[in-house]
């Protein structure tokens, strides 16, 4: 007999345990010569060398299948342990599936050419209204390479546009003030990974989510990179966000050239960089519209009402501005 210790470190243990321990009590059953004892993300079996090698290898095949559905069901486990392939959910088009096995994949035509550009390029850019799952596509994209082993980090960067006075007055430190400016991507990541993985990936800094005046002076190697949000940067930190692009690292891009919130007199960097960029090689740009809107149905017609009106208002300014010619 020899003791055997088997660590679960690609899932979150509770999904690979599952509900009261249900999992884990079928694992016993279908090996009934082994004794085992779980605790945290240990297992220690014992038995007969050959028994326990074997045991190793299917607890390995069934945490693997768990890491790639984001759970685990009692007819995967059977067919595992029999040597069986699970049966496989239809995987065209998923980029990772999210929590309780939702799979994520493009939803419109866009979508998926950003998949494509993300995959070409090392420079996304992806730009359009709110609602066309710009930020999430691109945050599914980050995991997928994370999980893969294609990076060893994703860093997450927003412009706190109200930096300036307003932040003062939020209660707490300053992850505490800048974290409402970021609540979007937390709850992008939740969607994605198991809450104890998540905590895990973030206290060891393998995704991190900072705005973007912490990245002065960083140089991102085996990163995948995103600023969301990006009408809102300035010149100067849209060039300084560019140069932090370090070997073996992918940038993505996402903004609304609609929703501008910088003062008037203030350029926006995505504006400019957009059209200083135009045709450089290994840079992709995808211009999602309105009918990309993936958001309730409502949501596209409120954006074609509010535009509506800017027409509308637009017009009244000109037919009322003196410096124009009169008929």
């Amino acid at each position: 007999m020899i003791e055997r210790i088997v660590i679960i470190d690609q899932v979150d243990p509770q999904t690979f345990y599952g509900v009261n321990n249900a999992n884990i009590s079928l694992i016993r059953n279908l090996f009934p010569k082994l004794r085992m004892a779980a605790r945290g993300n240990v297992i220690k079996v014992i038995g007969e060398e050959h028994e326990t090698a074997e045991f190793e290898k299917k607890i390995k095949e069934i945490e693997s299948h768990a890491a790639k559905y984001n759970k685990l069901t009692e007819d995967a486990i059977i067919d595992i342990v029999r040597g069986e392939p699970p049966m496989e959910v239809n995987a065209e088009g998923v980029i990772i599936y999210g929590q309780n096995g939702k799979p994520i994949a493009p939803r419109n035509a866009n979508q998926t050419r950003m998949v494509k550009s993300f995959n070409q390029n090392d420079l996304t850019f992806a730009l359009g209204p709110a609602g066309t799952g710009k930020t999430y596509i691109a945050i599914a994209l980050a995991v997928h390479a994370l999980k893969n082993k294609l990076c060893r980090k994703i860093i997450l960067s927003r412009p706190a546009v109200e930096a300036g006075e307003k932040l003062g007055f939020l209660p707490g430190d300053m992850k505490d003030k800048i974290d409402p400016y970021l609540q979007p991507l937390y709850d992008a990541l939740e969607d994605m990974l198991p809450p104890l993985k998540l905590k895990e990936y973030m206290e060891a800094g393998t995704i991190q989510i900072a705005p973007l005046a912490f990245m002065r002076g960083r140089t991102l190697n085996d990163a995948i990179i995103i600023l969301d949000e990006a009408q809102n940067t300035t010149r100067h930190q849209m060039k300084m966000f560019l140069t932090r692009l370090g070997m073996n690292g992918k940038m993505i891009i996402t903004g609304d050239t609609t929703q501008i919130d910088l003062p008037r007199s203030v350029q926006s960097g995505l504006l400019q960089a957009l059209r200083i960029l135009k045709g450089v090689r290994g840079i992709g740009v995808i211009e999602y519209e309105k009918k990309d809107i993936v958001r309730h149905p409502l949501v596209q017609r409120i954006v074609d009402a509010y535009e509506k009106r800017e027409t509308e208002v637009s017009g009244e300014l000109d037919a009322t501005d003196p410096s124009l010619p009169s008929e």
